[in-house]
Protein backbone atom coordinates (compact mmCIF):
# COMPACT_ATOMS: atom_id res chain seq x y z
CA UNK A 1 0.00 0.00 0.00
CA UNK A 2 1.15 3.47 -0.89
CA UNK A 3 1.62 5.64 1.87
CA UNK A 4 0.59 9.15 1.68
CA UNK A 5 1.68 12.03 4.02
CA UNK A 6 -0.62 14.25 5.23
CA UNK A 7 0.76 17.81 5.00
CA UNK A 8 -0.06 20.75 6.76
CA UNK A 9 1.64 24.42 6.11
CA UNK A 10 1.60 27.14 9.09
CA UNK A 11 3.07 30.55 8.66
CA UNK A 12 5.70 31.45 11.46
CA UNK A 13 4.49 34.36 13.17
CA UNK A 14 6.29 37.18 14.91
CA UNK A 15 4.63 36.66 18.09
CA UNK A 16 6.25 32.80 18.28
CA UNK A 17 10.15 34.69 18.61
CA UNK A 18 11.86 33.97 21.89
CA UNK A 19 14.73 36.80 23.27
CA UNK A 20 17.20 34.71 21.21
CA UNK A 21 15.42 35.93 18.02
CA UNK A 22 14.40 32.50 16.58
CA UNK A 23 10.76 30.22 17.22
CA UNK A 24 10.29 29.45 21.04
CA UNK A 25 10.62 25.59 21.55
CA UNK A 26 6.40 26.20 22.47
CA UNK A 27 5.62 27.38 19.38
CA UNK A 28 6.51 24.23 18.45
CA UNK A 29 3.66 21.98 20.13
CA UNK A 30 1.11 24.86 18.39
CA UNK A 31 2.45 23.75 15.22
CA UNK A 32 1.93 20.02 16.11
CA UNK A 33 -1.48 21.07 17.81
CA UNK A 34 -2.24 22.52 14.32
CA UNK A 35 -1.67 19.34 12.46
CA UNK A 36 -3.30 16.96 15.02
CA UNK A 37 -6.27 18.75 15.23
CA UNK A 38 -6.63 19.07 11.54
CA UNK A 39 -5.61 15.29 11.25
CA UNK A 40 -8.42 13.95 13.83
CA UNK A 41 -10.86 16.30 12.05
CA UNK A 42 -10.07 14.11 8.69
CA UNK A 43 -10.37 11.09 10.75
CA UNK A 44 -13.81 12.21 12.02
CA UNK A 45 -12.90 12.76 15.65
CA UNK A 46 -13.52 15.94 17.51
CA UNK A 47 -12.06 17.33 20.29
CA UNK A 48 -15.27 19.49 20.75
CA UNK A 49 -17.27 17.26 22.63
CA UNK A 50 -20.20 16.90 20.50
CA UNK A 51 -22.83 15.29 21.52
CA UNK A 52 -23.40 11.19 19.92
CA UNK A 53 -19.41 11.97 18.46
CA UNK A 54 -16.33 10.39 20.18
CA UNK A 55 -13.17 12.42 20.48
CA UNK A 56 -9.62 12.22 21.78
CA UNK A 57 -7.40 13.08 24.53
CA UNK A 58 -3.51 13.45 24.14
CA UNK A 59 -1.92 10.77 26.73
CA UNK A 60 1.88 12.16 25.50
CA UNK A 61 3.06 14.46 23.67
CA UNK A 62 7.23 14.39 23.11
CA UNK A 63 9.08 16.94 21.05
CA UNK A 64 12.54 16.59 19.50
CA UNK A 65 14.41 20.11 18.48
CA UNK A 66 16.88 19.93 15.25
CA UNK A 67 17.23 23.16 14.53
CA UNK A 68 15.84 26.65 14.78
CA UNK A 69 13.52 28.82 13.22
CA UNK A 70 13.10 31.98 12.16
CA UNK A 71 10.86 34.67 10.87
CA UNK A 72 9.39 35.35 8.70
CA UNK A 73 9.21 31.87 7.59
CA UNK A 74 6.86 29.41 6.78
CA UNK A 75 6.88 25.09 7.99
CA UNK A 76 5.45 22.01 6.56
CA UNK A 77 4.05 19.78 9.33
CA UNK A 78 4.33 15.65 7.47
CA UNK A 79 1.79 13.40 9.63
CA UNK A 80 2.49 9.92 9.82
CA UNK A 81 0.74 6.94 11.60
CA UNK A 82 3.20 4.88 13.60
CA UNK A 83 0.64 2.75 15.60
CA UNK A 84 -2.74 1.49 15.56
CA UNK A 85 -4.39 -0.22 19.06
CA UNK A 86 -8.09 -1.21 20.21
CA UNK A 87 -8.21 2.93 21.43
CA UNK A 88 -5.55 4.58 20.45
CA UNK A 89 -2.88 5.71 18.16
CA UNK A 90 0.25 7.34 17.50
CA UNK A 91 1.07 10.20 15.42
CA UNK A 92 4.35 11.37 14.00
CA UNK A 93 5.26 14.54 12.92
CA UNK A 94 8.37 16.03 10.91
CA UNK A 95 8.52 19.84 10.72
CA UNK A 96 10.26 21.12 7.63
CA UNK A 97 11.89 24.65 7.15
CA UNK A 98 11.67 26.58 4.00
CA UNK A 99 15.19 24.90 3.30
CA UNK A 100 13.58 21.50 3.70
CA UNK A 101 15.47 20.84 6.67
CA UNK A 102 14.02 18.82 9.48
CA UNK A 103 13.77 21.46 12.13
CA UNK A 104 11.98 19.01 14.93
CA UNK A 105 10.60 15.33 14.88
CA UNK A 106 7.85 15.01 17.31
CA UNK A 107 5.10 12.40 18.29
CA UNK A 108 1.50 11.86 19.88
CA UNK A 109 -0.57 9.11 21.25
CA UNK A 110 -4.22 10.01 21.50
CA UNK A 111 -6.76 7.82 22.95
CA UNK A 112 -10.21 7.78 21.68
CA UNK A 113 -12.15 8.74 24.47
CA UNK A 114 -16.38 9.37 24.46
CA UNK A 115 -16.85 12.70 26.76
CA UNK A 116 -20.55 11.89 27.34
CA UNK A 117 -19.49 8.71 29.56
CA UNK A 118 -15.95 10.02 30.49
CA UNK A 119 -14.58 6.98 29.17
CA UNK A 120 -12.06 5.19 26.48
CA UNK A 121 -13.81 3.17 23.91
CA UNK A 122 -12.74 1.27 20.75
CA UNK A 123 -12.22 3.11 17.73
CA UNK A 124 -14.45 2.31 14.54
CA UNK A 125 -13.43 0.38 12.14
CA UNK A 126 -13.81 3.06 9.49
CA UNK A 127 -11.26 5.25 11.44
CA UNK A 128 -8.88 2.86 11.60
CA UNK A 129 -8.87 2.13 7.64
CA UNK A 130 -8.47 5.88 7.29
CA UNK A 131 -5.46 5.57 9.88
CA UNK A 132 -3.79 2.95 7.55
CA UNK A 133 -3.36 5.03 4.57
CA UNK A 134 -0.87 7.10 6.68
CA UNK A 135 0.80 4.00 8.39
CA UNK A 136 4.55 3.96 8.16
Amino acid sequence: MLIKPFIIENDIEWAELDLFGHVNNVAFFFYVQKARLKFCEYLGLTSLNESGKNGFIVASSHCDFLQPLFYPGKVQLIVNVEAVNNSSFVLTYQIINQQQVIAAKAKDVLVVFDYQNRKKVLMDASIKEKLKVYQL
